[in-house]
């Protein structure tokens, strides 16, 4: 085993645009995840929780540019760099990447039993170890699989509920389950450390258990599919050369994202419109992202500037993990017991200052080190020693 797979790639040697890939997503996934750090956002009807203009605003345009449209992106990220590992480590990669997984889904079940049940480790463990099954075919045929594992379950539900929304708009209408708030918010805002355990575990089932995962599933391991296989061809290296192509393409993924997102608002707030919002339109919408990412880092005073991001991203396992720490210090009561006691622009702000201290401490680490702290530990208990 070359040392040269031990130590992190140089920052000279490592793609930039992807780097800035995931800081972006990790901004937009702690967009989305802080109301659920901060209010029963399981249980209730989103359109009708918020009763200020100013909370509904702000959940509209969170609703619209990064809800749904940043995991699938995240998850394509990692498909994508698995097949980079793959050509990197050669013979080795199926034993350390089956490694890396299970370190993987180790941390993820702790942070579902002790920080937060909004994990995604975990399932994207267990699509990895799936995506590894698949990662001796070719990038075309991975990206065919896909795209077509994907559209296929997505598309048939999407008109079923909606013929179903026109025939009895009753049956797809959002109702809040006021059990689910009422639990949550005392467990969270006012019980013991078991009290939250034990609710984090219930709102993981909620999303996760049963025939969930199914649908968990076929939400996120296409997205591996399509980014391993992406990854194999260097669909982004070789893409972001040409600079008109991705601008037609950004215009024209923006333009159907952004109109599929925005038919809750337009033609009815209800679970089917919100299901076609966030299963074709958030795709559409994180392909858009990549694009414009991939613009942006060709630029001179773009790529200096996003830099800062792409720090961020380098080291988005610590940053992620961090991000649900910092959120379960401040909402639950074992912290500062501020949960249902703000208003939803308060959290989004929030946010947004905690992520630019993120940018900032992630900077002052990358400076003295070459890679993240937990992405270290990750490295120790894959190889078994420390790496550079």
């Amino acid at each position: 085993m070359g040392e040269e797979n031990r130590t992190p790639l140089h920052p000279n040697k490592r793609i930039l645009s992807l780097d800035v890939m995931r800081g972006i997503s990790l901004l937009g996934i702690f967009l989305v995840n802080m109301i659920s750090f901060h209010s029963p956002y399981l249980y209730y009807d989103p359109y009708h929780w918020w009763n200020s203009p100013s909370d509904y605003a702000h959940y509209a345009w969170i609703d619209v540019l990064a809800q749904a449209s940043f995991y699938p992106l995240f998850a394509m990220l990692f498909g994508y760099s698995m097949s980079l590992q793959q050509e990197r480590l050669k013979q080795n990669f199926f034993l350390l990447e089956s490694k890396r997984l299970l370190v993987l889904m180790v941390a993820g079940i702790l942070h579902i039993v002790f920080i937060w049940s909004g994990d995604i480790l975990l399932n994207y463990s267990v699509c990895g170890f799936l995506l590894l099954l698949f990662m001796k075919g070719r990038g075309r045929t991975l990206i065919i699989f896909g795209s077509v594992l994907y559209l296929i379950p997505h598309l048939f539900l999407s008109i079923l509920l909606i013929m179903t929304s026109i025939i009895n708009p009753e049956s797809t209408a959002f109702w809040s389950d006021m059990n689910g708030i009422q639990h949550s918010i005392q467990a969270y805002s006012t019980g013991s450390f078991w009290s939250i355990t034990k609710q984090r575990l219930v709102d993981w089932y909620a999303v996760n258990g049963s025939t969930h995962f199914f649908s968990v599933l076929l939400s996120i391991f296409p997205m591996f599919l399509i980014g391993a296989g992406a990854g194999k061809l260097h669909l982004v290296e070789s893409i972001e050369k040409h600079k008109k192509l991705n601008l037609t393409l950004l215009l024209m993924f923006m333009a159907a994202g952004i109109f599929l997102k925005l038919l809750p608002f337009f033609f009815g707030q209800n679970m089917a419109y919100q299901y076609v919002q966030d299963s074709l339109g958030g795709p559409l919408l994180s392909v858009a992202y990549a694009f414009a990412v991939m613009i942006i880092v060709r630029n001179p005073y773009g790529q200096k500037y996003s830099k800062w991001i792409a720090q961020a991203g380098r080291m988005s396992l610590t940053n992620y993990l961090f991000q649900s720490l910092i959120g379960s210090l401040l909402f639950y009561h074992y912290g500062l017991a501020l949960y249902g006691k703000i208003y939803l622009i308060t959290g989004s702000w929030l946010a947004f200052t905690l992520y630019l201290i993120q940018l900032i401490l992630s900077e002052m680490w990358l400076s003295k080190f070459q890679q993240g702290p937990l992405e270290n530990v990750w490295k120790m208990l894959v190889y078994g020693r420390k790496t550079a």
